[in-house]
């Protein structure tokens, strides 16, 4: 009997701006062996999915399709080839029957699997009816809803009416098909699904409940108390009763309910009631750094665009050999732990232990007026400048600086960026996506360049950052409140930076330890040799080959059995 699975995922808000919907970057490989031969994939925009298609694609071929929502109307969609031919026939099923916008084609990625991308606005004027009906069916509380719920919502409504029109128009009754829904925004179609398809396996993953990261957001607590929060008590509080909500009834409805690391494991126990039936942590594919004399083209291009930008805009010169460290991710200041990097830059500048000079970038899309024409002009005319400029701590301007967080805290720390400084700290708070106006270059494109990275988070369901960082042989610091965090511990130590990787005890309130621990590491790593430091490199790679894709996919093949097993027995 043939196998089908479906999936889907996160804000459609982050499609448009980010222009990245399901080919955000380069991780897509799940289910590379996962069972079955006919798949739906629901995937638009959380990054791990450009990757885990990689592997879905060699199984599943033409029957692995992806859904995302059609945000570009009559323009192009990136990275999206309309293709006529590939299921012509429901294509024209759904105009003349099933009042359908959608558009078929293929994604421009590796293995070219179909895509079909979905108008949802249409849906809106039955979004309090069907409303109504999650209410009545699952206890889906959607009154107390603001924000991006309802947009979310109507879009995960019209990837169940697809599947639905998909499934019914194939005559797929007789296969064995799987739906993945990811995060409280796609929960709704999985409901959908198990309401209208009880034949159908529903699998849903959840990469941090929206309470936990309230809860983390609000500056609460989390850990401490951890096993004395009531998540619909909490949800009520801090006015998350909605996203919670659907949140929760789907973890207890789908066939197979999964996250990726066991702090959110224990997350979802508490605050969802409801454990994970697996856990299916995150993977990387290595096609995506470049290797040998590529890879070291790519770096030392990396540090002479970097070294560029920081002596244009802090008006001196500035070692060749300089330490750059960095730290990235979204802008969630005490989540990600921007503040203790800032905090722990600035012991190591003060520390009086410094013989290498310094240069730490905070690479965290904030929001941005526009790229610095004064920094902008002497880049690109190659003028060397002799003074600093006006605030030689950003690279370009934002809206309401006067308010933003890393801002003031650099001010308060008392940088000045001065020439005698061994450290110096640069914001860089634009998408870096090869266009923002000053680097011009993307993300991976500047991480090859780093000498170390520093991601200090306080709330992390999993960390691709620091993955993707030893991915690049570039040792990373992380903390054990990180699922990265902790699967590393399983492998190396993670006592010492020279093992690749450094992962520091955080909790919730031993914060100035969390910034001495990383100035140590900081300072030792620098002081280390080219022969060391090539050690170290080596030693990155290494642990970060233990953690692609084709080593995570068994957990996504026992998830799969799972819900196919619960399926079937539901269905007999």
């Amino acid at each position: 009997m043939t196998k089908i699975r479906i999936f889907a995922t996160h804000k459609i808000s982050d499609y448009k701006q980010n222009r990245l919907w399901i080919i955000q970057q380069q991780r897509q490989n799940i289910f590379s062996r996962a069972v079955g031969k006919y798949v739906i994939k629901l995937a638009v925009s959380i990054p791990s999915f450009q990757q885990k298609r990689i592997q879905l694609q060699r199984s599943f071929k033409d029957k692995l399709i992806f859904i995302g929502p059609d945000v570009w109307a009559d323009t192009n969609a990136p990275d999206f080839i309309e293709e006529d031919v590939l299921f012509a026939d429901w294509k024209t099923y759904t105009k003349t029957t099933e009042n359908l916008k959608v558009k078929v084609g293929r994604w421009n990625v590796p293995g070219t699997p179909p895509v079909i991308l979905v108008d949802f606005k249409p849906f809106f004027k039955e979004r309090d009816s069907f409303f109504f009906s999650m209410w009545e069916s699952f206890r889906v509380d959607s009154i107390h809803a603001y924000g991006d719920y309802d947009e979310s919502c109507i879009f995960a409504y019209a990837v169940g009416k697809v599947i639905e029109s998909f499934y019914h128009f194939y005559k797929l009754e007789n296969k064995k098909v799987a739906a993945l829904f990811n995060e409280w925004m796609l929960g709704m179609g999985a409901l959908y699904i198990k309401k209208q398809l009880p034949a159908v396996a529903t699998l849903f993953t959840t990469h941090a409940t929206s309470i936990g990261r309230s809860i983390a957001g609000n500056n609460k607590a989390l850990y401490a108390y951890m096993d004395g929060y009531n998540g619909d008590q909490m949800a009520g509080e801090l006015n998350m009763e909605a996203k919670h909500s659907l949140e929760k009834q789907t973890a207890l409805h789908v066939d197979c309910f999964t996250t990726v690391s066991d702090i959110t494991a224990r997350e979802c126990k508490q605050l969802l009631d409801k454990a994970p039936d697996i856990v299916t942590p995150n993977g990387f594919e290595p096609n995506f750094v470049p290797s040998d004399k590529e890879y070291d083209k790519k770096r030392m291009a990396a540090r002479r665009d970097l070294l560029n930008v920081a002596e244009k805009l802090l008006g001196c010169p500035i070692s060749p050999d300089a330490f750059l460290v960095s730290t990235s991710g979204r802008y969630e200041y005490r989540n990600k732990g921007i503040d203790v990097f800032i905090e722990a830059m600035n012991r190591v500048r003060t520390s009086g232990r410094l013989q290498r000079e310094v240069v730490a970038f905070i690479m965290v899309p904030a929001w941005v007026r526009d790229a610095r024409a004064d920094l902008k002009e002497v880049i690109d005319k190659n003028i060397r400048t002799t003074s600093p400029m006006q605030m030689p701590f950003v690279t370009h301007w934002l809206n309401q600086m006067e308010q933003d967080k890393v801002l003031n805290y650099i001010s308060h720390a008392g940088f000045t960026n001065s020439a005698t400084d061994k450290l110096k700290i640069i914001f860089v708070p634009c998408y870096l996506d090869g266009s923002d106006g000053i680097l011009n270059k993307p993300y991976y494109d500047l991480l090859i360049g780093m000498d170390a990275t520093v991601y200090p988070s306080y709330y992390e369901p999993w960390g691709y950052t620091p993955l993707e960082s030893i991915a690049f042989g570039i040792p990373t610091i992380t903390t054990d409140l990180a699922g990265f965090g902790l699967w590393a511990k399983k492998h190396v130590t993670g006592n010492n930076i020279s093992e690749g990787v450094a992962v520091v005890n955080r909790d919730d309130f031993n914060y100035f330890e969390v910034a001495d621990a990383i100035t140590s590491s900081i300072l030792a790593l620098a002081g280390k040799d080219k022969k060391e430091t090539a050690e170290i490199r080596k030693r990155s790679f290494c642990l970060a080959a233990k953690a692609e894709w084709s080593k995570f996919i068994v957990y996504y093949e026992e998830a799969f059995r799972i819900a196919l097993e619960h399926a079937s027995k539901r269905n007999n």
